[in-house]
């Protein structure tokens, strides 16, 4: 009524009042009446702003490719932006400008500066497998850019969404990266049987290996056995040369002690003969009747009768005839004791 009017502004908008060309009043959220005729607003957005890209470069070797990504940012100078461009709004808070856009505008334009330098160096295949990289060179030379940092905008951060070649160019990536994934496969199957083969070869020679140790550890076996039995044989050869020695020895030993015996055997007969003769000088000119009375001293029948036939005997010539029956020499020497 009569040019005066009230309005409300959200939290999130930087509201800046200026009447006759002053600045009455600035702050987030405000909400006053004011004369239009005398009095224009202005309201900033303070929230974050999503602004998507899609930016149609070319890599090092003229390789069309299309990057897609989204820039974050919020205004953290408002006093110094609405100092470069007109943010004025209308009594329903509308903007009189398409300043708005300008900025956003402005956004693009250096983003897709800073990141036209870094694609245009490196090879297609490289933009296409370095899109993390990408988005990170971008946010950084985005926060260090001197226009963004005059205009109080600050950069929250960057995303690459998609990095795509050209049909055509996709398509020859492709075959070539088929090419060498088969490739890659063909080396791995020849590794495989390589290694299949290697592995069978380090088995049969360990199996070699093992058997050569086995006849060696045979042969070592045969010839400590046979260094056995050698030693066992001159150990037997030793020991029957020892017994044999030993038999010598004994029989030696016998043969001195039948000498020996023998010797003693003689000399003891040499003895016994000697006394024998000794004695027998004594009776030998001892009448033989003396003799037969000493050792007859018992007088018994059957030395009588021997006496009486040698006394025949000794005069068999004066003897005409004698008879000397069986009977008669029972009789005489039969003796019965009583």
């Amino acid at each position: 009524m009569f040019g005066f009017n009230y309005i409300k502004f959200d939290s999130m908008d930087y509201v800046i009042q200026y009447q006759n060309g002053k600045v009455r009043r600035k702050g987030n959220g405000l909400s006053f009446f004011y004369f239009a005729a005398s009095n224009s607003l202005v309201s900033i957005p303070m929230k974050s702003i999503d602004l998507p890209f899609i930016f149609e470069e070319i890599t090092a070797d003229y390789q069309d490719i299309t990057i897609q990504g989204q820039l974050t940012f919020k205004i953290s100078s408002p006093d110094i932006l609405s100092k470069q461009l007109d943010f004025t709004v209308g009594k329903n808070r509308t903007h009189l400008t398409d300043d708005m856009e300008k900025l956003r505008q402005r956004l693009i334009n250096e983003a897709q500066a800073s990141i036209t330098g870094y694609v245009n160096s490196i090879q297609v295949t490289e933009v296409l497998s370095k899109q993390v990289e990408i988005g990170t060179e971008l946010s950084k030379n985005l926060r260090v850019n001197q226009l963004i940092q005059d205009l109080g905008i600050e950069i929250l951060g960057v995303s690459i969404l998609s990095i795509k070649a050209t049909p055509e160019t996709a398509r020859a990536l492709e075959a070539k990266t088929r090419e060498a994934i088969q490739q890659e496969a063909d080396e791995a199957i020849y590794g495989r049987r390589n290694f299949a083969v290697e592995q069978e070869r380090k088995i049969q020679e360990s199996e070699l290996n093992t058997e050569i140790a086995v006849e060696e550890k045979n042969k070592q076996i045969v010839e400590k056995k046979m260094q056995t039995d050698l030693v066992k044989s001159d150990n037997q050869r030793k020991l029957s040369e020892m017994k044999v020695d030993t038999a010598i020895a004994v029989e030696s030993k016998n043969k001195d002690l039948v000498e020996m015996k023998t010797a003693n055997d003689k000399k003891e007969a040499d003895a016994q003969a000697y006394l024998l003769e000794a004695v027998m000088s004594v009776y030998k000119n001892v009448d033989w009747k003396i003799l037969s009375a000493l050792q007859g001293q018992d007088n018994n029948a059957a030395s009588n009768i021997a006496l009486a036939f040698r006394e025949l005997a000794a005069n068999s010539s004066k003897i005409g005839t004698l008879n000397i029956t069986p009977d008669l020499l029972d009789t005489l020497l039969t003796t019965k004791k009583k």
